[in-house]
């Protein structure tokens, strides 16, 4: 009897797969592995060529290429001018102020900010309030077997986060579970990204490294220079052809800011894992790779949200509430970094010393000569 039941729901398994993966090949793009090394030039943003599959079995769907959007100014928008723009090692940091409570530092001007590169102070060229400002936002919510429970409770959270956005907002969506798929490309119609929700589906196991890394290269081509990159996952990596250090290093080259949403608890140790065809039996439902999200919120100035009750859909909520309240409170700085011929990293530091109870948070460096200076030449936008 054992046996003729493992039989009978190896099948249903098997099926229910199968059924989901056709829903979701019907309802939206594969994202094929993204060489890490592939330069991307010209008007569009074009999808690498598939791997060869490692069995037969697995089936791929055409290379496809996404539009890049076009840059746009407006009246709820200021932009660097084009002097400002092209000095070459131009870039800029996205700054959030708070005071000792937590609480956002509003009407700061110009002065109130020093900038230092390297340790070296440098001149801000281009200064803005961004309570206006149009942000070009990726989400990326993990959809592996683990999420079956929360997806409902994540759905509820995006649909408030994408509510509560600037109206200009230039918005795609991911799913991702042992790859990434595109849900809906950058629109600034967010009912077509709310009715993409339903078509979550909850299956495979978690690649976060390479759909961290696809979501950084997908947002660099939306229309306005503030950029932002919101993450929902609940699980470890255990699928991706990426590293963590390749994952930090596009973090630190790109200059989106990066928010994530851990859902379980970062110490839960969890039982092994073994790989059957789509499925995967054992359990770390309830562990979240929380030092990784970290790193990737510190490294881009954005901000990290750990869940650690499972199912706590109110604080989910008030997280995705938070960071689209967070984008309008912040401020954007302009510089040119020195020697910015030899390109490569250069360290960040903000202060705001008429306001001694301050915490400022930014990205942590700039690279110059790389993706995001190139980014900013080519299409007027920069990054935040």
């Amino acid at each position: 009897m054992g046996l003729c039941a493992s039989a009978i729901l190896a099948v249903v398994l098997v099926a229910s797969w199968a059924g989901l993966a056709a829903a979701q090949q019907g309802g939206f793009v594969e994202i094929p592995s993204h060489p890490l090394n592939q330069s991307q030039g010209g008007g569009v943003l074009v999808m690498p060529r598939v791997p060869a599959p490692q069995t037969g079995s697995v089936a791929t769907l055409p290379q496809r290429a996404i539009p890049e959007q076009a840059p746009q100014t407006g009246a709820l928008e200021t932009i660097p001018s084009n002097q400002i723009r092209n000095q070459q090692g131009y870039a800029q940091t996205t700054v959030t102020v708070t005071d000792q409570d937590g609480h956002y530092i509003n009407g700061l001007q110009k002065s109130d900010f020093k900038l230092y590169v390297d340790g070296m102070q440098r001149d801000i060229q281009f200064f803005r309030q961004d309570s206006n400002t149009p942000v070009s936002m990726g989400i990326l919510v993990d959809t592996s077997g683990s999420m079956e429970p929360k997806l409902p409770q994540a759905e509820a959270a995006i649909s408030e986060l994408i509510q509560n956005l600037n109206e200009k907002d230039d918005v795609f969506l991911i799913a991702f579970s042992s790859r990434p798929f595109v849900l809906q490309e950058f629109t600034t119609n967010h009912e077509l990204v709310l009715n993409r929700l339903e078509l979550l589906h909850a299956y495979g196991q978690t690649s976060l490294y390479d759909s961290v890394i696809q979501g950084l290269l997908m947002v660099r081509h939306g229309r306005w220079d503030k950029k932002a990159l919101v993450v929902i996952t609940d699980g470890m990596d255990n699928t991706s052809q990426a590293t963590l250090d390749e994952v930090g290093a596009q973090a630190r080259r790109m200059g989106v800011l990066v928010y994530d949403i851990g859902i379980g608890d970062p110490n839960q140790s969890s039982a092994p894992i073994m790989q059957i065809g789509p499925f995967a039996i054992g359990d770390d439902s309830d562990q979240v790779d929380a030092a990784t999200l970290e790193m990737l919120s510190s490294e881009s100035g954005g901000k990290t949200f750990l869940m650690h009750e499972v199912g706590d859909g109110a604080a989910l909520r008030a997280a995705c509430e938070e960071i689209s309240h967070e984008l309008r409170q912040q401020y954007t700085i302009g510089f040119v970094a020195p020697d910015a011929s030899r390109g490569g990293y250069h360290n960040l530091h903000v202060d705001v010393p008429t306001r001694p109870d301050a915490r400022v948070r930014t990205r942590k460096g700039v690279e110059i000569g790389t993706t995001e200076s190139a980014s900013a030449d080519e299409d007027g936008s920069g990054s935040p």
